[in-house]
């Protein structure tokens, strides 16, 4: 198959790329590349997968010449970054990608999958699963429900469009991210041997970052009949967790000497997620624990594989590409960064 992904250099695509190439897909990967292409400019990905350097609000038609299926992972990638660029977030998390559906459509792509959040539930009392009403809190959750709800309209028999609402993503990555919960966790018991814990009884699902490439491929290789027009919560029923729980359970996978410090502060992002519909539907079991994540995660700072400098938080790392003139001369395309 010929797939487009968007966004392939970032967290999550770039260990998706690598894993779609084994399969024998030949990859096109467009991306603004705000923190490198090092790692997909390797010899072995030569004529495997070709890098595009270019913005999903604008990119031209032509990219799409010849591609069975868009995988749509572009986007301002959390709340704080929402926060930062409310307009920028709502231009590309929603619009962008609602762009990227309907030319992909007009272009003859067969099929679509939008790369989604859980956050899309907000505060929520009980499970929710996908027919619960969503309650979308933050800008970045805001935009992303839109982007659902516009994808979605578009699917048919010709265009089978799936979306999946992911599960809080941990695990290790070449684009390397300490400014997700459970990773920036275990980041600040590597450096000072102490976490801290805001909204300790706050709940939320988890996933590796591997199951959450093999919820990707699980949805290439799905009946259309099955997965055509729907949404799936990626995850599993046994990694819904308090934040507290989730510190505690780190520093005793590692068996590391930590404090940790419980606070109660809520931030009105709270929800418990069922994944019953995408185990039963796609056959989809998580191989991975928050256990194996932290020791992959711990051992890798250990030994120095990872990198943990501010290119590593999303948003310093956008103000630092702004504060510097070199590198924001380097980076943008038609006059703009966001």
């Amino acid at each position: 198959m010929n797939i487009l992904v968007t966004g392939g250099a970032g967290y999550v695509g770039s260990v998706l790329l690598p894993e779609l190439v084994k399969d024998g897909h030949h990859i096109k990967c467009l991306d603004r590349f705000f923190f490198g292409m090092d790692y997909l400019s390797q010899k072995q990905f030569e004529g495997k997968i070709e890098l595009i350097r270019d913005d999903i609000r604008w990119f031209g038609p032509e990219i799409l010449k010849d591609v069975d299926i868009v995988m749509d992972l572009a986007a301002l990638s959390n709340d704080p970054v929402g926060a930062l660029e409310p307009e920028k977030t709502y231009q590309i998390n929603h619009l962008g990608r609602a762009r990227v559906a309907k030319i992909s459509k007009e272009m003859g792509v067969k099929q679509y999958i939008l790369a989604s959040s859980a956050s899309v539930y907000g505060q929520q009392n009980g499970t929710v699963d996908e027919k619960s009403i969503v309650n979308p809190i933050t800008d970045y959750s805001k935009a992303n429900r839109k982007a659902e709800e516009d994808v979605l309209k578009l699917n048919d028999s010709d265009f089978c469009v799936t979306v999946l609402r992911f599960s809080s993503v941990y695990g290790s990555s070449p684009r390397m991210r300490f400014d997700i919960s459970v990773n920036s966790m275990i980041l600040e018991m590597y450096r000072n041997q102490k976490i801290v814990v805001r909204g300790k009884n706050n709940s939320r699902p988890f996933i590796h970052i591997k199951d959450a490439v093999k919820a990707y491929q699980k949805a290439i290789d799905a009946s259309k009949n099955i997965i055509s027009g729907q949404i799936f919560n990626v995850g599993s029923d046994e990694q819904n967790f308090k934040m507290g729980d989730i510190a505690e359970n780190i520093i005793k996978a590692t068996g590391q000497k930590c404090d940790l410090e419980l606070g109660d502060t809520n931030d009105h992002r709270s929800y418990i997620t069922s994944f019953k519909k995408i185990k039963d539907e796609l056959g989809f079991n998580p191989s991975f624990s928050i256990n194996d994540g932290a020791n992959e995660i711990y051992n890798e700072l250990c030994s120095n594989q990872l990198d943990n400098s501010n290119k590593t938080i999303t948003l310093e790392w956008y103000k630092h590409i702004m504060s510097d003139q070199t590198l924001f001369n380097k980076l943008q395309i038609n006059d703009q960064i966001l």
